[in-house]
Formats: C-alpha cells, sequence, structure tokens
C-alpha cells in the first residue's frame, strides 16, 4: 500500500535551500520573539500578506496563533489539510505558496514530517492560522541527520489548518463474534491483534469494532485511514501505517481506481468515519497466488482499519 502527502515533498526542498480519557498532549512549541514580531493580515483561507525583518534566527522552533481555531491542539500523528505560505526566514525571499486555490495540502505530524512543521502545528486547531519560525535544523524529519545543517537558513510558514483528521477511530465499541480475530488497544489506538487457531473464511468477511457516526464512504473516496494487516497464519504484521506514526490516504473503489486490494476496499466503502473495522481477506480478494514483498503467496490475510475521515 502507498500513502501521498504532497507538501512533504515540499518541505524537503525547503529544508534544502525546509486514548481514551488521557489528557491532551500539550503543544511541542511556544510563540516566542522571532514568531511574535511576523506580522500576517487578510482572512483565514486567503493567500495572506506576510511581513518580518530578515534575518530571523530562532534557536528553536516557535509558533504564534494569530486567529484562533477551536476544539483540541492539534498532536502527533494527526492528518491535516492546510494551506501555507513558506519563507525564506534568513533572507525574507517567498519560496511557496499552496493550498489557498480550494486544494488543500494534505500534511501528517509525524516521523514523514519536518520536525518544525509537526511542533509548530501542535499549537494549531482546526481552524487556525499559524505562524510558525524554525532554525534550519529543525527543518528536517526525525530519522534524518542533522548534521552539516547547523547555520543554514531558517523557515518563516504560515498555516491556515482548514480540516483536522483524529488520530483514531472515536466510534462506540461493539462486540466481535466468537471466532474472529481478537483486537486489544494500546492507549495511542495502535491494535494488538491475535489469530485464533481456526482455517480461515474462504470469503471476505467484516466486523465494526467501533462505530461512527461520519460521513458514509462511498465508492471512489480517497479515505484517510490508520490500519495494520497481519498474516492469518502466524500473526506476523506486513503492513501497518502506525509504524510510521501518521495515517496514510487511498482511494477505494470495488471497480477501476482503487489504490489497495479489493477486500481492503470492501471493507472501506460504506462504512462511517469514526469506525473501526476488522476484515479477513482470503488470497483471491488480497495479493493472489503472486503475493508481495511481504506476503506469501496464497496469504489469507487480516486487516484492522480505523476511519479517520474523506477527503
Amino acid at each position: 500500500m502507498r500513502s501521498s502527502f504532497a507538501l512533504i515533498a515540499t518541505a524537503g526542498l525547503v529544508a534544502a535551500a525546509l486514548s481514551g480519557c488521557a489528557a491532551a498532549p500539550a503543544p511541542l512549541a511556544s510563540a516566542g520573539q522571532s514568531s511574535d514580531v511576523v506580522t500576517v493580515t487578510g482572512k483565514f483561507g486567503d493567500e495572506p500578506r506576510v511581513e518580518f525583518p530578515s534575518p530571523l534566527a530562532p534557536a528553536e522552533t516557535q509558533c504564534t496563533e494569530v486567529i484562533e481555531g477551536e476544539g483540541e491542539y492539534l498532536q502527533e500523528g494527526q492528518f491535516v489539510l492546510l494551506a501555507a505560505s513558506l519563507f525564506n526566514g534568513t533572507t525574507g525571499e517567498e519560496v511557496q505558496v499552496i493550498g489557498y486555490d480550494g486544494n488543500p495540502a494534505p500534511l501528517a505530524l509525524g516521523d514523514q514530517t519536518p520536525i518544525a512543521f509537526t511542533k509548530g502545528l501542535t499549537c494549531a486547531r482546526e481552524g487556525s492560522r499559524v505562524v510558525v519560525v524554525a532554525p534550519s535544523d529543525e527543518m528536517i524529519r526525525p530519522s534524518e541527520d542533522p548534521e552539516g545543517l547547523e547555520g543554514g537558513d531558517s523557515l518563516v510558514a504560515v498555516f491556515d489548518v482548514q480540516r483536522a483528521f483524529p488520530a483514531r477511530a472515536d466510534g462506540s465499541v461493539r462486540l466481535s463474534r466468537d471466532g474472529f480475530p481478537a483486537v486489544v488497544l494500546a492507549p495511542d489506538g495502535r491494535p494488538g491483534i491475535t489469530v485464533p487457531k481456526v482455517d480461515p473464511p474462504e470469503q471476505t468477511e467484516v466486523e465494526v469494532l467501533k462505530q461512527g457516526k461520519g460521513q458514509v464512504v462511498e465508492d471512489g473516496d480517497s479515505v484517510v485511514v490508520h490500519y495494520t494487516g497481519v498474516l492469518w497464519d502466524d500473526g506476523t504484521v506486513f503492513d501497518s501505517s502506525w509504524e510510521t506514526g501518521q495515517p496514510a490516504t487511498f482511494v477505494v473503489s470495488e471497480g477501476e481506481g482503487s489504490e489497495v486490494i479489493p477486500g481492503f476496499s470492501e471493507a472501506i466503502v460504506g462504512q462511517e468515519v469514526g469506525s473501526q473495522v476488522g476484515v479477513i481477506v482470503p488470497p483471491s480478494e488480497g495479493y493472489g497466488d503472486q503475493g508481495s514483498a511481504q506476503v506469501p503467496a496464497g496469504s489469507t490475510l487480516f486487516f484492522v482499519v480505523d476511519i479517520l475521515g474523506v477527503i
């Protein structure tokens, strides 16, 4: 499976030149002298006018919410749609403007996103406009080596967070039938799966583990999901968005245009956002007799999927 986050590739270029009842995590950054000195005018959702003295040289990422949003602050693991104006904080030069044309850019806060974007956006909520100012050594992904970036140009970004998707399914828990794989959730929502020691069914079988109340997923929709897939034979995890620390996006369709295997689409189409589903996928609806790099030929699969939204 694959996912696509348009702004992440852009961010890499800029770097080179850019549960339950637990309390929500505190923002990973706060306002500072550099972020507070940036002046932003214009309506939310429209390309803003941005002014700041250059150079700006913050020691760490700073963020200032200039238009207040609603709800809880964003956190790592969430997926958002936003518009962005990016500037070289050292020279003052505009680098890129994206998302103000009715096509907001998708971005996930996590390991595949520059540190500064994730830290800065934890100061934001849905409907927020935030200023983020960051040094060059935080304009990398967490897995990358910052050596050699010290002394590079800083970043100034203005983000309008137009939509924020939950980090996990938030529907009502439902009991699954006997003989269905058991699913236990970690505090962050990550599923632990135990496959029963029985022969798998020959047809796709779907169980709703949490019943959401959101938009119904239709054939051909692009969905935001968290998922884990295991092999029925031994319970080995062969694919999981939880391992990347951020949701994935796929087009699901029971016909042409699907970006996932047929059994996965069958489990998602017709479900409501906020739901968590478990699906047993036989080889005929999965990777068949060919298998894949991670899946042996002829394998029955089991997925747990959190349906977080429709783009």
